[in-house]
């Protein structure tokens, strides 16, 4: 006859049990998370990877429904938990079913890229932003042929675009605005093996021509370019066939002659102020439903097309030109 001690221990007992058998987290990768977490000097922000619970059930973690793997690390910081300063774990290299990896407003995130992330086969997004990393945009990210987006914004890194970006066969976007790049834009960017949507390359210390090739950019919807020292003609980028709806190319050197180029009807957004553009503005911008239009600070000549939306922008999307008058601008003499 069992006591009413032996029940209740026979009852603890099973319910250890049950609790072991149901976690699903791998334990493999739960001894990768938590050295991630030792790594990152046991930061408050990952308060809730406890050993003793389930890592699919850790917040900034996320698992695969069926195979209870972890695809998705993102760490991202806000006022409420006390900021950490780290490099980023070689360990995270360690996650072979991974997705997702995000490191976003860490300030005190330091060091370069780690080379173990080119272990991340599996990965889709890769987002490390607002950090203070520092070093190249290293080329084993061209490793990475899953890779759909790739954001590498508002970081400290230095040295040139590693071309071998354009051959990555499913990139869809690529953001490296607000570093310190320097160098040439890659002349392969004009032929990326994927029919990439957007590029953004703005704010950092880019030099020289934009490349010829861009005249094959036709999948492209968004093009930025703004706040660099490029020079040259800018022309290639447009033309009657392009999908470009925002281009900007705003505060750089270039200098081409705007009444030749033609616009595909998709541009919505074009901004080319802080220039060295010259001519007259074309009548096609007429036929266009733009949204925004700049073209101050440049120098451009003749009475501003009647027609479309160029009589709605301001006067301060084209002042500080040569000679370009006409509404909103005074009457042309």
């Amino acid at each position: 006859k069992m006591t009413t001690t032996t029940v209740l221990r026979l009852t603890l007992l099973l319910i250890l049990l049950s609790s072991a058998f149901s976690e699903l987290c791998n334990p493999q990768d739960k001894k990768v998370l938590l050295q991630i977490k030792k790594d990152l000097n046991n930061p408050y922000l990952l308060a809730s990877w406890n050993p003793d619970t389930d890592c699919c059930d850790w917040y900034t973690i996320e698992c695969d429904l069926k195979t209870h793997r972890i695809i998705s690390l993102t760490i991202f910081d806000s006022p409420v938990y006390t900021n950490f300063s780290a490099q980023i774990p070689p360990s995270v290299g360690l996650l072979p079913y991974l997705e997702t990896l995000e490191f976003h407003k860490l300030p005190n995130l330091t060091g370069p890229l780690q080379p173990a992330i080119a272990k991340l086969t599996n990965l889709k997004n890769l987002r490390i932003s607002n950090t203070n990393l520092s070093g190249p945009v290293p080329s084993f990210l061209a490793q990475l042929t899953n890779l759909t987006f790739l954001d590498l914004s508002f970081n400290n890194l230095t040295g040139s675009i590693p071309g071998s970006l354009s051959q990555l066969p499913n990139l869809f976007s690529l953001q490296l605005d607000r570093n310190h790049l320097t160098g040439s834009i890659p002349s392969s960017f004009g032929s990326f093996k994927s029919n990439i949507a957007g590029i953004d390359l703005s704010h950092n210390n880019l030099t020289g021509p934009i490349p010829p090739s861009f005249v094959n950019l036709n999948s492209t919807t968004s093009l930025v370019l703004s706040r660099n020292k490029l020079e040259g003609d800018a022309s290639v980028i447009f033309g009657p066939n392009k999908s470009f709806q925002i281009v900007d190319l705003s505060r750089n050197n270039l200098s081409f002659d705007l009444s030749k180029v033609e616009f595909s009807t998709s541009l919505t957004s074009l901004d080319l102020n802080h220039n060295k553009v010259f001519g007259k503005l074309p009548q096609g911008l007429t036929a266009l439903n733009l949204q925004y239009l700049n073209v101050s600070y440049n120098r451009l000549c003749g009475q501003i097309p009647v027609g479309g939306k160029l009589q709605s922008f301001d006067i301060y999307e084209y002042f500080h030109n040569k000679c370009l008058c006409g509404s909103p601008l005074p009457k042309c003499t």
